[in-house]
C-alpha cells in the first residue's frame, strides 16, 4: 500500500488540508488494471473531523479492489468555500496523478458522511463554477477533469431549510449563517443540476440529528433533474453510524446497527455499475 500524507493549500491565505492516501500497490507479477478511486470526506458538523468515518472506510474500499484517500479539510473558523476549494484541489491532484497511481481517471468517486456528505454534494453541484476553476488556475476547457464519476453520501447534511442540521451551517457560514439567500445557495436540494454526477444515498430512519428528509429531498431533486440516484432509507439507525459495526464503534459503544451494515456492499455494487457505464460511455465517444 502507498500510504502518505500530502498537504494541500489553495494559496498563502488559507489553511492547509491533508490528503492521506491508501493506494493499492502494484507488482510486476500481479495483473492489476487501473482501479476505481474513492475520495473520502469525514463528517463532524464542519467543527471537527470524525476518525470513525475516515481510515476504516478507506480500508474497506481497498479490500474491494479500490484505491482510496481521506481528505482532512478545513473546518470552523474557516468558512465556505475553503473546504470546497480544498476538495477540488484534491480531485485535480488525483486526476493528474491517476496514471502513476494506477487509478482509472473516469472512475473517481467522492464519499462524504454527515457534513462531509454536504461537502461532497456541494462539489457535485458546483464542480464547474467559474470561481472554483479560477481559484485552482484551471481553464474552462479543462473543467471536465474536475467532474467526479459519482457521489456516495452517508446520512448527509443537505438542506439548510426546515430539516437543517443548524450547527453545520453555523460552522460552515460563520456570520453569514443568517443570510437566507446564502443559505439557499448552500441548500443542495435547491442547487441540483444536470451536471451533477450519479448519486448514492443512505440514511438511518431514526436519525434525529440530520433527519432522513435531507436524503429524501436530494433524491427527489435528482429525480426531477434526471440525475441517476439510488436511495436506501433504513427503518432503524441513528446518526453517525460509520460502517454500522464494531470497526467504527464509538468509544462510548455507539454505532452498531446490524440492519444498516449492508450499506457498504450496496454502495460498492452501485459504484461498479456506474464505473462500467463511465467506461462504456468513454469508449462510445472515442
Amino acid at each position: 500500500m502507498i500510504h502518505e500524507e500530502i498537504k494541500l493549500a489553495i494559496d498563502d491565505t488559507t489553511e492547509e488540508a491533508v490528503l492521506t492516501t491508501y493506494l493499492l500497490s502494484r507488482y510486476e507479477d500481479v495483473r492489476m488494471e487501473p482501479a476505481p478511486f474513492v475520495l473520502i470526506c469525514p463528517g463532524g458538523g464542519y467543527e471537527f473531523l470524525s476518525n470513525r468515518e475516515a481510515e476504516q472506510f478507506a480500508i474497506q474500499w481497498n479490500s474491494r479492489g479500490c484505491h482510496a484517500a481521506v481528505l482532512r479539510y478545513s473546518v470552523a473558523p474557516e468558512t465556505f468555500p475553503t473546504a470546497l476549494l480544498q476538495l477540488a484541489l484534491a480531485v485535480w491532484l488525483v486526476r493528474e496523478n491517476s496514471e502513476d497511481w494506477g487509478i482509472n481517471p473516469r472512475q473517481i468517486f467522492l464519499e462524504g458522511s454527515s457534513a462531509g456528505g454536504h461537502l461532497a454534494a456541494c462539489y457535485g453541484v458546483f464542480w464547474k463554477k467559474p470561481y472554483l476553476l479560477e481559484a485552482l488556475g484551471i481553464e474552462a476547457g479543462e473543467a471536465e477533469k474536475l467532474r467526479p464519476a459519482g457521489l456516495i453520501l452517508n446520512y448527509p447534511v443537505i438542506s439548510a431549510g426546515e430539516y437543517a442540521h443548524e450547527g453545520s451551517f453555523q460552522n460552515l457560514m460563520g456570520e453569514a449563517a443568517a443570510d437566507e439567500k446564502q443559505r439557499a445557495e448552500l441548500s443542495i436540494e435547491k442547487q441540483v443540476n444536470a451536471d451533477m454526477p450519479p448519486t448514492f444515498l443512505w440514511h438511518g430512519g431514526e436519525d434525529a440529528s440530520v433527519p432522513p428528509e435531507n436524503s429524501l429531498l436530494l433524491a427527489m431533486a435528482c429525480r426531477q433533474m434526471g440525475v441517476p440516484v439510488e436511495l436506501h432509507l433504513y427503518m432503524k439507525g441513528g446518526h453517525g453510524l460509520g460502517l454500522a459495526n464494531e470497526l467504527t464503534q464509538a468509544a462510548d459503544g455507539y454505532g452498531i446497527e446490524p440492519s444498516c451494515e449492508s450499506w457498504m456492499e450496496l454502495a460498492y455494487i452501485w459504484m461498479m455499475e456506474v464505473a462500467m457505464e463511465a467506461d462504456s460511455g468513454e469508449r462510445r465517444e472515442q
